[in-house]
Order: structure tokens, then C-alpha cells, then sequence
């Protein structure tokens, strides 16, 4: 069953297992704006008191091309103070499940880095991958300039952060940056698929593997108490008798 929700600047999918979110400012390439900021807080409340598997996607062959530029020129000290878009890219970031970008044409500024705030990321062959905030007097302030090298590496995060230089699908693919590239009709299909393989794991489980692995200095203790806590489940017990009467049968 299937259900949405009225927006103005995306298009909102829920489902049991998982929520898809289609940026849908067509007339804009999908740029980020205030508006938009407000309505995927929306969705992550929602999904906090809910927690889902979370799709973010871009509507008409681009993710997101950017922030709203209008909209920055009028922002100054006190605005860049308030982490408008930062925070809300660290609440994505912090979702109780995994998240999933699957990106299609630009994501470019502040269309990048939501996309890196997600955990997984795939990519259409037109996918391309940049932050050219310099040149706009500015810099990538919503997690590119430390969760970028996170994720492809000092060198690459520099050549794109400094440089200006625009990740490609293969290139982002050979960074790492990106699990998969897949025909731009199959983006959608390829992405629901994987989400699917997620929702057949112990929800419990991936919340908490997700929550250890975004824990910054906090192991082993970390790993230990979440383990702790699944070793107690019903769900643990239920699952492993089903893994050994699988193979004892085999």
C-alpha cells in the first residue's frame, strides 16, 4: 500500500517498509530552496517518529542543481550562522535507517551534498557530481568540505572542492562515491531493488549497525553494547534457527 502527501517542492511516495522522495522543482533543476528545506524537515520528523528505509531522488533527468542562488544572494553573517542547509543535510545524515541517493543529471552545491549526506549513493550515466561554490564567492558549507573527503579521500575531495573539478557516473563510480551506475531507465528499478535486499535484513539491526558506524571514537564499547542488545532479541533467535534448519536441510 501505497500513500503520499501534498507538497509544494517534492513529491512524496510512502510505502510500509520505505519513504520516496522526489525533488520537484522542475523549473529550477531542482534547486534547494527555502522552501524545500522546510518541507524535507517535514520528512525526516516523520521519519524519526517512523523510521523507514528513506529514497531521495530528482525529478526531470536532474537531482538537484544546486542551492537556490536567488535565495543565497540574499543571506548574510546572521543566515550562515543558523546552518539553514547544514542542518537539515546533518538531520538527513542522522535518520534512524539507511538512505539512498539515486542521482540522475547535476547535483552540483548544495544537490551534492545531500546526496553525500545519504549513506548510499547510485548513479544514472548523466550523473555528475561537483561543488562549485568558490566561484559563487562562497564555499560548500553544508558537509562537502569534511564529509567529502570522507567519503572519496583527501586528493579527489581537494580536485573538486579547490579545483572545480565535476565528478562524472564513472568517475564518482571509481572514487567510490558511488555503489553503482546503472542505465538511466533503471535507476529507479535498481534503487527500489536494493532498498528491497535492505528491508529483508532486521530493521533493528541495520539501525543499529548504522548508529555504530557513524559513532566517532566510540569503539568497541559502542559495538559491543548494540551487539548486547540484538544477542536479546526474538528476532536474532528466530533468524538463526532459520539460517541452521536451512542448512541442515541442505
Amino acid at each position: 500500500m501505497t500513500t503520499s502527501r501534498s507538497y509544494e517542492t517534492l513529491l512524496v511516495e510512502e510505502r510500509a517498509d520505505r519513504v520516496v522522495v522526489t525533488l520537484h522543482r522542475p523549473e529550477a533543476r531542482n534547486a534547494i530552496s527555502g522552501r524545500m528545506i522546510g518541507e524535507l524537515h517535514q520528512v525526516c520528523e516523520q521519519l524519526e517518529r517512523e523510521p523507514r528505509l528513506l529514497l531521495l531522488t530528482g525529478h526531470g533527468g536532474a537531482f538537484a542543481g544546486g542551492a537556490d542562488i536567488a535565495e543565497l544572494l540574499q543571506r548574510g553573517r546572521d543566515e550562515a550562522l543558523q546552518g539553514i542547509t547544514s542542518r537539515l543535510f546533518e538531520r538527513v545524515r542522522r535518520l534512524p535507517m539507511p538512505t539512498l541517493a539515486a542521482v540522475e543529471g547535476w547535483a552540483l552545491g548544495g544537490g551534492a551534498e545531500l546526496a553525500y549526506a545519504c549513506d548510499l549513493r547510485i548513479a544514472g550515466p548523466g550523473a555528475v557530481f561537483g561543488n562549485p561554490e568558490p566561484g559563487l564567492g562562497i564555499l560548500a558549507a553544508a558537509g562537502a568540505c569534511w564529509r567529502l573527503p570522507e567519503l572519496v579521500g583527501e586528493s579527489v575531495a581537494k580536485q573538486i572542492l579547490l579545483a572545480g573539478r565535476n565528478l562524472d557516473a564513472r568517475a564518482a563510480l571509481a572514487a567510490g562515491l558511488v555503489m553503482d551506475v546503472v542505465p538511466a531507465e533503471e535507476l529507479l528499478e535498481t534503487a527500489h531493488a536494493l532498498l528491497d535486499r535492505m528491508a529483508r535484513s532486521s530493521a533493528t539491526a541495520l539501525r543499529l549497525t548504522k548508529l555504530v558506524v557513524d559513532s566517532p571514537g566510540a569503539h568497541p564499547v559502542a559495538d559491543d553494547l548494540a551487539q548486547a542488545v540484538l544477542f536479546e532479541s526474538e528476532e536474532k533467535k528466530d533468524r538463526m534457527t532459520r539460517f541452521l534448519e536451512k542448512r541442515s536441510r541442505a
